[in-house]
């Protein structure tokens, strides 16, 4: 995919420093207390209480342990933040004085020299108070008290005569996921998450920049002979759509962009091809940093409205906090070429047709319609029509996805999240037969590193039965599946860094599946986003990168699963069938491709046939396909369970492997305890050679290391290459570095 332009986060940030040059910050000098107590202490702003807790040695890290459990307290006490600020002459001048806080986190009342200016309900809104009448040259004093949105929540809840599903977070306009996940925390948080200051007039917005012409993302959905198209067009190309879901970053968002997660996390992205991320609808609207590290990298986003998983209210003083945040957002966003599409929330209609919360709960005819009917005054009245006066070029979609996994009409329009494995525990095999239009999310757990496990557990805890590595296992019956999925795929490990492991080769063996099951349908299918590209803790789940930015086995995969070019192998039998797919063109002297089939010991027992020319595909057909290969189990010598077919591509006198394929499950593969060396060349490159066939090689390097591949099979008697950067000595990594492979947890 093309680069957006990089000169676009220069003008970003010169525009916007010409809007607020009058700006004047007030994130510093602060102090908290909960309320009641006498004390003060300092306060880091922007925060979250439970930041600047931990920072005082008043809470013990959530994150580690069991810790989680005993800070639950902070979500229902009253917190209150002070400073106090001088106006500036030149300010102090001027007809009006304003003060902005670009996000309360959540309810709160803020107090200006003693009076009440503002009471904010909202952590997605920007509050802008004109406080001339209010404000002194000197010693203002500033006061904001943050109430419980958890108590909030329960006692709107609780005075409802209709129940709503998942009913106690729906009532607060704050990010759902703090209230607990299948892969998150409960941390309610409360505090002053972004940035503070004055100016001389109410200056909300960055200045608008128009959306390069010569960048141009189009939705595209038109009937045919299946249902309806469903894909994503740049610059008039149809293009395949290679991406993940994108969660909060951290538990404690103003952290995120402290720890440069941000810019570790997209550049990430970008080096396993992904180009597009969508920001699901229970997080946040992102930071500006994210959405200019897309437009730099040329990542699209999927943008969520924040809804999902549940319903809404829709009262009048309701609806006009929504309308409020969606103005503010969109305004806010709308200048980024990498916005591609508009979603009004994750998952609402799909659990509205399909979860049975009218049995659940006992609806009426009534109460069903007049949940519906507020439903759609939300997600197909108010927020499409600020769209269309705010934004209306680009494509709104009202629900992701738009019809259940379990209907044979998600399938053939629209979007899909298919869950039938991983939640309805169908076989991997399955990927094969449920391909929609647009797989917009789908994935499998597998376990974070066990040096990641390490920072919040001790040895004495790893196990799955442990009450620590409960904690972090959200999913309710999450060890079960992981452990059902490699049972049915794997041999099962013995000792727990083995699972740890092996589920990671689990992870990402499901993924390939998918996302090649994607690829081999294009253009029918033109979008794969896996579940889920982070982590806002350390934790077990679907991410391919882990909270602490170790990537998992399922990062690398995707990285080689979305490589432009690529060549997908089915097998039917004594039939296989090899489709070739390139998202862009290759240079004439990398054209022949090959498929050379190989015993475990390396020896070459035929080719494939045909070899092929690839054609320069950049101008027209993004796919297209092979001849039908055939191989005879009874003939030339072929083993099943000792062999595979690496397909290879001629590059002068370079050979690089594009995908290999395998005739058996791992569990049922003959392999045997590779001896695995290794040098390094030129102080940036790893030569890797194994004297039989092994799978899943892990290299694991101290943190400070990046490989470009890992998690990869080795080929007998041939040499791999792998770049790498080191903040540590060569002659000391060296030492360092520990290699294993499927065979060695046998």
């Amino acid at each position: 995919m093309t680069k957006f332009f990089s000169f676009l986060p220069f003008l970003l940030c010169f525009f916007s420093a010409l809007a607020q040059k009058k700006a004047v910050d007030l994130t510093r000098n602060w102090e908290f207390r909960q309320a009641g107590s006498q004390k003060w202490y300092k306060a880091q702003v922007p925060g979250t209480v439970h930041t600047d807790l931990m920072a005082n040695g008043l809470l013990p890290d959530p994150f580690y342990g069991v810790n989680e459990l005993a800070v639950q307290w902070v979500e229902e006490a009253t917190w209150e933040y002070k400073t106090i600020f001088d106006v500036p002459s030149r300010l102090f001048k001027q007809q009006n004085v304003t003060l902005t806080f670009d996000g309360l986190d959540t309810d709160a009342d803020v107090f200006l020299n003693g009076n009440k200016i503002l009471s904010a309900n909202n952590m997605f809104r920007q509050w802008s108070i004109d406080i001339t009448s209010i404000a002194k040259q000197k010693d203002n004093n500033l006061l904001i008290v943050f109430y419980s949105s958890a108590a909030k929540a329960r006692l709107k809840k609780n005075s409802e005569k209709l129940a709503y599903p998942d009913n106690e977070r729906i009532y607060v306009r704050k990010a759902q996921y703090q209230f607990g996940w299948d892969w998150g925390p409960r941390l309610v948080t409360a505090g002053i998450w972004k940035n503070v200051r004055l100016s001389a007039s109410n200056q909300k917005q960055k200045s608008p920049l128009k959306t390069p012409e010569s960048w141009n993302i189009q939705l595209v959905q038109q009937k045919d002979s299946i249902g309806e198209a469903f894909y994503f067009t740049v610059n008039g190309k149809p293009t395949f759509i290679k991406g993940a879901n994108w969660i909060p970053a951290d538990s404690f968002l103003p952290r995120a962009a402290k720890l440069k997660r941000y810019a570790q996390l997209i550049k990430a992205a970008k080096e396993a091809n992904i180009n597009m991320l969508r920001v699901w609808g229970g997080g946040t609207y992102e930071d500006d940093a994210f959405y200019d590290l897309c437009d730099e990298y040329g990542i699209m986003v999927w943008q969520d409205f924040m809804f999902a998983g549940a319903l809404y209210p829709a009262d009048s003083a309701f609806l006009k906090n929504i309308e409020e945040e969606v103005r503010y957002q969109v305004s806010r966003l709308k200048h980024h070429p990498s916005i591609a599409l508009w979603c009004g929330n994750n998952e609402i209609e799909e659990a509205w047709f399909n979860w049975g919360w009218q049995k659940q709960l006992g609806y009426s005819s009534a109460d069903s319609a007049k949940l519906w009917s507020d439903y759609k005054k939300i997600f197909h009245q108010l927020i499409p029509t600020i769209l269309k006066e705010l934004d209306p070029k680009r494509p709104y979609w009202p629900s992701s996805p738009s019809l259940g996994w379990g209907r044979d009409s998600a399938y053939k329009k629209g979007d899909v999240h298919y869950w039938g494995v991983w939640w309805g525990k169908e076989p991997v095999e399955k990927y094969n037969d449920k391909v929609g239009r647009f797989n917009s999310e789908y994935g499998m757990q597998g376990m974070p590193d066990i040096k990641t496990i390490a920072q919040f557990a001790l040895p004495e805890d790893f196990d799955t039965t442990s009450a620590v590595m409960k904690v972090h296992q959200k999913h309710p019956f999450g060890y079960e599946n992981i452990k059902l999925y490699i049972n049915n795929r794997f041999k099962a490990p013995k000792l727990f860094e083995d699972l740890v492991y092996v589920s990671q080769l689990m992870q990402a063996d499901a993924v390939q599946t998918a996302i090649e099951a994607h690829r081999r349908n294009s253009p029918v299918t033109m979008g794969t986003l896996v579940w889920q590209w982070n982590d806002c803790w350390p934790v077990v789940s679907w991410s391919a990168v882990d909270y602490y930015g170790r990537k998992k086995a399922l990062y690398y995969q995707m990285k080689r699963s979305f490589a432009d070019l690529t060549v997908i192998a089915t097998q039917d039998g004594n039939r296989l069938t090899a489709k070739v797919v390139n998202d862009g063109g290759e240079p004439e002297n990398c054209g022949l491709i090959v498929g050379e089939v190989l015993d475990f010991s390396g020896r070459q027992i035929g080719i494939v046939a045909p070899s092929f020319n690839l054609e320069n595909t950049s101008v027209k057909g993004l796919v297209f396909d092979v001849d039908t290969a055939k191989i005879t189990y009874q003939k030339g010598g072929l083993n099943p369970a000792n062999s595979l077919i690496n397909f290879v591509q001629q590059c002068g006198d370079q050979t690089k492997i594009l995908n290999q394929h395998f005739f058996v499950l791992p569990k049922d593969m003959n392999l045997t305890l590779p001896d695995i060396t290794f040098k390094i060349r030129n102080k940036n490159t790893l030569e890797l050679t194994s004297n039989t066939f092994a799978y899943g090689v892990h290299i694991d390097v101290p943190d400070g290391v990046t490989l470009e591949d890992n998690y990869f099979h080795l080929v007998a008697n041939q040499t791999k290459k792998i770049k790498f950067s080191s903040k540590i000595n060569v002659r000391s990594l060296s030492k360092k570095i520990k290699i294993k492979s499927l065979a060695n947890t046998y």
